[in-house]
């Protein structure tokens, strides 16, 4: 898995698992294209692994179309920026809905739509990684629009294989467990309530940032050349039991 001369876009690259992905692929020889709300949040970015950063808001579909004009064309794309906010079917607000949706999901749309257009006025070829969730396949108290951003954009990475196969773009989905970045490990770090979800996990962990980086990482190479259309859960078994 050999990356020298390629250029991989990374949203979400400030933190969690879009910045171990930015640093593996790097490490890999990859020229990075780093993305995420602020430029501060992209902070030592490009002294870790040369890569160019830009600030997005992903809420905004403007600055998001800007934001990936300003990236130009890249080899691979990795859609991995997104938000959760905590609300029940009953409790659920407009804003939070918004919120989630549009940058869970518009947001991806449109930088997959950009890269896609780009990768095809290049002459075609590449690869796009949409990071979705388990809780797109399982239902989780309090993650209603979460659920759905996710679910809706594996239903959009079967369309976007079908409709750039052709191109020679293949399109996966990798749907993670619950991933120990900093937020998720102060999230579960009660028992009480991380040992339900734990047990239902045969590998007997939670995943960590780069469990999930090199998963990215196949997916990305000519390794999985045959690979599109498909949603690839590194979950530790959760969802086979």
């Amino acid at each position: 898995m050999d990356f020298k001369g390629k250029t991989v876009i990374v949203t979400g690259a400030g933190k969690g698992i879009g910045r171990v992905a930015a640093r593996l692929l790097a490490d890999r020889g990859a020229s990075i294209v780093g993305m995420s709300r602020t430029l501060d949040e992209l902070a030592g970015l490009p002294e870790e692994t040369g890569a160019r950063v830009i600030a997005a808001d992903f809420a905004d579909a403007a600055s998001v179309r800007g934001a990936m004009k300003e990236a130009g064309t890249a080899d691979y794309l990795v859609n991995c920026a997104g938000i959760n906010v905590l609300e029940t079917v009953l409790d659920m607000t407009d804003a939070g809905c918004d919120a989630v949706l549009n940058i869970n999901l518009r947001a991806a749309l449109i930088v997959a739509q950009e890269f896609a257009r780009a990768r095809v006025e290049a002459g075609g070829g590449g690869a796009i990684v949409n990071i979705t969730s388990i809780a797109g396949h399982r239902g989780f108290p309090e993650h209603v629009c979460y659920a759905a951003s996710k679910a809706g954009l594996e239903g959009a990475t079967r369309v976007m294989a079908k409709e750039l196969g052709p191109h020679g773009i293949r399109v996966v989905a990798l749907a993670p467990t619950i991933t120990m970045t900093e937020l998720a490990a102060e999230a579960w770090s009660d028992p009480v309530k991380s040992e339900p979800m734990m047990v239902r996990h045969p590998v007997g962990r939670f995943a960590e940032p780069d469990d999930i980086a090199r998963a990215i990482a196949m997916l990305l190479s000519d390794d999985a050349a045959m690979v599109t259309g498909s949603v690839l859960s590194v979950d530790g078994g959760f969802l086979a039991v």
